[in-house]
């Protein structure tokens, strides 16, 4: 059915939703409603069909511009996985080897204590550098070279491989520099060249300087007196020396909202892009044709890393060569987990954005959205369209 919903005085809810997921409707005009939802857009696929493509609210946060059909935002950590299917594609190719070590395809990593890390540590966060010691320079994320440089340089912060940590936004320069190295493109044109035109996303790691579209600023998230501190919060705020702290703080100024970093391809948090995209790239993924062998997609979402302390976030996490699984945390502070299916991969970004791919229910979905929530992982917006998906599938 096609979804008209007015959400005060001047915004609405568009779209369409089959009557079957009326539960994820509901549940998204209930964030506007309940959760201060600001602009949001949420899609998902089940098998060979859309069930659910809808947007609302504003772009802006004075609330004046209409979040329309075609409105994208930045999605943080949801770039992984686009990041991340660039290399697994490599790797199908027999181009890039997941045993490998790194020297053979960026030999100036292999520096500092780095040698023997393997591409496969790059991908499921135990290659030992999540975070850079010292000051990046004003600009740093807007400037591939110097980042790669940096990365190559750093001593890490475990042996590779003993450890697991979230390569926060590390993650974007190291695996990326491997797409680059390997297929002689930068990641921003291999993702486009090999998955966006193929597929017809509307999902850029880098934007082009004429484009038109409409982003939606990112409204920062503002903690109020009630919310539950995590662990890595505090360290974030109190521990300077911290991989949480640098992960997070040492950003050489970075601004998502500035056109620099739209333009710049920051692999690890910096692609642009709605719900309909996320969903549209899983898609392949969940079971109706694929841009990857199933033997690739097989053991790219099996379980690669798991800890019970991860040693950047600070909680129990797992993860694919990735991808994010599924992390029931729930016994710890909003925020602190994200609930998939059990053979479910995809990957959160900050603020509470998600894509995944469910090849058990033949799922894909994708939610993003320009006011950040709190925790780490989801808050109660994104799990809540999770959770309604799943149960309007039994």
């Amino acid at each position: 059915m096609n979804v008209t919903r007015a959400i005060g005085a001047n915004a609405r809810v568009e779209g369409f939703c089959d009557p079957a997921f009326q539960p994820v409707l509901d549940a998204f005009l209930n964030n506007f409603e309940v959760h201060g939802e600001v602009g949001a857009s949420v899609c998902i696929h089940v098998g060979d069909r859309i069930a659910v493509d809808l947007w609302g609210g504003h772009c802006d946060r004075d609330r004046q511009k209409p979040w329309d059909r075609d409105t994208v935002s930045v999605v943080f950590s949801c770039t992984k996985a686009a990041t991340a299917l660039c290399a697994q594609l490599l790797v199908d190719r027999g181009a890039l080897d997941l045993d490998a070590k790194v020297s053979r395809y960026w030999p100036e990593f292999a520096q500092a204590g780095k040698e023997d890390a393997t591409v496969l540590m790059m991908l499921n966060h135990s290659a030992g550098v999540p975070a850079l010691r010292e000051p990046l320079k004003q600009g740093a994320f807007y400037d591939w070279d110097y980042m790669t440089g940096r990365l190559a340089e750093e001593e890490p912060f475990w042996r590779p491989g003993t450890k697991s940590g979230y390569h926060m936004t590390s993650f974007g320069w190291t695996v990326g520099e491997l797409v680059r190295r390997v297929s002689g493109k930068s990641l921003g044109a291999f993702f486009r060249d090999e998955f966006a035109v193929p597929l017809g996303l509307d999902f850029q790691i880098g934007l082009p300087a004429t484009t038109t579209k409409q982003i939606a600023p990112i409204i920062l998230y503002k903690p109020g007196p009630d919310t539950q501190l995590t662990e890595f919060i505090m360290a974030l705020v109190g521990a300077p020396t911290s991989i949480s702290h640098l992960s997070y703080m040492n950003n050489g100024g970075h601004d998502p909202n500035s056109g620099l970093a739209h333009a710049a391809e920051i692999g690890g948090a910096g692609g642009i892009a709605n719900a309909r995209a996320l969903a549209d790239m899983y898609r392949p993924l969940a079971g109706s044709g694929s841009v990857l062998s199933q033997e690739r997609i097989d053991d790219m979402s099996r379980v690669s890393t798991e800890t019970d302390r991860d040693e950047t976030l600070l909680i129990p996490t797992r993860f694919g060569q990735g991808f994010m699984l599924s992390m029931d945390n729930s016994s710890l502070p909003p925020g602190s987990s994200v609930i998939i299916g059990r053979h479910a991969f995809g990957h959160v970004g900050m603020g509470g954005s998600i894509g995944f791919a469910d090849r058990d229910r033949g799922l894909a979905f994708g939610y993003t959205m320009n006011k950040l929530g709190g925790g780490i992982l989801l808050n109660e917006r994104g799990q809540a369209l999770v959770d309604a998906a799943y149960g309007c599938m039994g």
